[in-house]
């Protein structure tokens, strides 16, 4: 006891030097985000330090690959060796979390609930306004060096003087905007372990991308717009059609900019939600964008937004090599209200937190299209299996449920999986209430939280807090989502320690249907000796592994690009007069970035695989399936059920007909110290929680939106 006290101390004080230091360098890059636009670092700190670095090896890229790229990859490592130390040492069962206040509670109530931000907490506003300062300051700071000595510069270049501040306007908007970019990849990196060392999901930080890259694409837009006006008024319209050979390349420049448009184009709201395979396939032209920008602007000035991209290319191809495994797809249970649950075999070795999501491909359907998924399951509850709900709402989730479903159903399933994803720890044992609201199929987040609960209660030293379910459905068919709350196979936990109280709203019909029709049944699938079950990218030690990759991939990189500019391209210039063509180096060290990438990572993967087999259950053919999970009927509102933890979870639910929740005044009579709110849903139904919890009428509430629809 003594040892593992101590073990735990040492790791929670490297955790605290590992954030400490985190936070050290991350304050050093605000700096020089900061003071990037100004003369002094312009003409005092970037000469002393290209002075410095400047060498045969790396040239001046050297001083931009130390003071951009460094710092981020160093925090990026960091973050993950912290999050490997964070989840060997997590202890969900510690008591000491109960009933614990974060001193950030406040902060995280929502400041905006309506409007084109959607619902905002107070710290995400601040960091948004902190973030458009930043802009604000940068243009304004580039605007003051450039109008400086306009009117002399017009007098030298034999122009007007508004033309030339044109050109200058056109050049800081460009300048803001690559500001912009360096961020924008941040918030879609899924496995990201910046988003885990500061606690945000990769579903909830899809609205910063979409933030930023409203930003991005507005500011250079009006960077293009500014150049071709400029080009048009003093009869150098030529300019466009110009790839110089050292500089900027406008023609780059322009291609980045025209597959910007397309992917923005179809990226708002309207377009991305009712034809979302044109967004999808859109936005596969990212490539194009960056690519064609790094050859725009040159690799030194392509460092500040590099960072973010390099660990972005790093996250898509640990998904590539995940997707090309086969899950085993054990058996499915489908429910009459066009909803079917998905039960894979799971890796022992494999855990994640509740709410976590994964995404799905099912070639047989479409061999391109990935949908995300909530992961309705506990990683402790069942310690076997990795469930999947898939409500039939779309072409690709009718065409699945309709191939499970049909009177003959198909034996085998093809289907490959990325992730899980999630947040990297659960605090719901800190309240003394939980209040989970959802309408629809917003309840598939609160199933794997309340599965979790389940097995918390039941193992614990220390009681689960209090759970209120408010659902809201649309018919009586759709309650057979609750029969899910429990796992496929029988559990011996006792329910009755959860403290569950069910409040299920069947909002369009007023009466009972009587109907001797089953709610769910299982199909048994056959599976292939191909298929595995599912594991994470990197095995148990994701985190560890994660690190060793941007940190090797970074490593090989600096070599591979010292390598080359020393033997290839410095003597090339030396030879012909500095005349080499950029495009060419550029090329060679965007393919540097990627055979290092593709190295370091194919090498994690393939290593933690074969230290991981031994994890891996066996695929057995079932001839015969397993005794079928408990099969549960409505007649009227009495529920006859063949287990008994199913039947002690139908005596806690109560169904009300014909009308939605009072919501305002059901979480304004919850009594507790500290309550939590968790609400998953429509948007309307979310913005009305919000507006409940940031009213000040009580302060016990806490609220958290889960969305999964952006």
């Amino acid at each position: 006891m003594e040892d593992a006290r101590c073990e735990g101390m040492k790791r929670r004080l490297m955790r605290l030097a590992m954030k400490v230091l985190i936070m050290v360098v991350f304050l050093g890059y605000i700096l020089i985000m900061i003071m990037m636009p100004t003369n002094t670092f312009y003409l005092r700190w970037m000469p002393n330090i290209l002075s410095k670095t400047h060498s045969k090896y790396y040239g001046q890229q050297g001083a931009s690959l130390l003071i951009y790229v460094f710092p981020i990859l160093f925090i990026a490592t960091l973050g993950a060796f912290y999050s490997h130390l964070a989840k060997r040492g997590v202890d969900c069962s510690d008591s000491r979390v109960q009933g614990r206040s974060s001193r950030y509670d406040a902060w995280k109530m929502p400041a905006l609930v309506k409007g084109l931000l959607g619902i905002v907490s107070w710290i995400e506003l601040a960091f948004l306004t902190m973030f458009l300062a930043l802009l604000v300051w940068s243009f304004s700071s580039y605007l003051h060096a450039m109008f400086a000595n306009v009117a002399q510069e017009a007098i030298q270049v034999r122009e007007r003087v508004w033309e030339v501040k044109l050109d200058s306007a056109a050049l800081l908007l460009g300048l803001v905007g690559n500001i912009c970019l360096a961020f924008l990849f941040f918030p879609v990196t899924r496995g990201s372990s910046v988003l885990q060392f500061i606690g945000v999901t990769s579903e909830a930080s899809v609205k910063y991308h979409i933030w930023l890259g409203h930003i991005t694409m507005t500011l250079f837009t009006a960077h293009g717009l500014c150049y071709v006006i400029y080009w048009a008024n003093t009869h150098q319209i030529s300019e466009m059609i110009k790839w110089n050979k050292v500089g900027i390349s406008n023609v780059a420049g322009e291609i980045s900019l025209l597959a910007g448009v397309v992917m923005w184009a179809t990226a708002f709201q309207s377009i991305r939600r009712k034809i979302f395979e044109v967004f999808f396939y859109t936005h596969c032209l990212y490539i194009i964008f960056v690519l064609f920008f790094i050859l725009h602007v040159g690799f030194s000035t392509s460092c500040v937004m590099l960072p973010g991209f390099y660990l972005f290319l790093i996250d898509q191809y640990l998904r590539v090599l995940q997707s090309q495994q086969k899950i085993q797809l054990v058996c499915a249970r489908v429910l009459t209200c066009q909803a079917v649950e998905l039960n894979f075999s799971k890796s022992p070795g494999l855990s994640y937190t509740p709410t976590s999501t994964a995404f799905l491909n099912i070639p047989s359907i479409s061999k391109l299209q990935w949908h995300p998924f909530t992961i309705t399951s506990s990683s402790n509850l069942d310690c076997d299996r990795l469930s999947i709900v898939v409500k039939s709402e779309g072409r690709w989730t009718k065409t699945l449920y309709e191939m499970v479903s049909s009177s003959s159903p198909v034996e085998r399933l093809e289907i490959s999986l990325e992730g899980p994803y999630g947040p990297p720890l659960t605090d719901l044992l800190r309240y003394d209430m939980l209040v989970m609201i959802s309408g629809g199929s917003g309840i598939t987040p609160f199933i794997s939280i309340i599965r979790e609960l389940l097995f918390t209660a039941n193992t614990a030293s220390h009681k689960a807090p209090q759970i209120l379910l408010l659902c809201a459905f649309q018919k009586e068919l759709d309650l057979a989502m609750l029969e899910l709350l429990l796992p496929v196979s029988d559990t011996n936990l006792n329910v009755s320690r959860l403290h569950l109280q069910i409040e299920a709203y069947v909002t369009r019909e007023k009466e009972t249907v009587k109907d001797d029709q089953e709610l769910i049944r299982t199909v048994w699938l056959k599976p292939s000796t191909n298929d595995v079950p599912v594991s994470a990218v990197l095995g148990s030690r994701s985190w560890l592994w994660l690190g060793l990759i941007i940190s090797s991939s970074f490593t090989i990189f600096l070599v591979l690009v010292g390598i080359i500019t020393r033997y290839y391209i410095y003597p090339t210039k030396r030879d012909s007069n500095g005349m080499y063509l950029d495009a060419s180096g550029v090329a060679l060290y965007v393919v540097c970035a990627c055979v290092s990438i593709a190295a370091s990572a194919t090498g994690a993967f393939l290593w933690s695989k074969k230290q991981s087999l031994g994890e891996v259950v066996q695929i057995q053919d079932m001839k015969t399936p397993p005794t079928s999970s408990p099969v549960a009927r409505v007649h009227g509102g009495n529920r006859e059920l063949e287990s008994l933890p199913h039947q002690t979870l139908i005596q806690l639910t109560n169904v009300h007909y014909g009308k939605r929740p009072d919501l305002k005044k059901i979480l304004l009579g919850i009594e507790g110290s500290s309550v939590g709110v968790l609400v998953s849903g429509p948007r309307k139904m979310r913005q009305d929680v919000a507006a409940v919890c940031s009213s000040g009428l009580i302060s016990n509430l806490h609220f958290q939106s889960i969305s999964f629809s952006w």
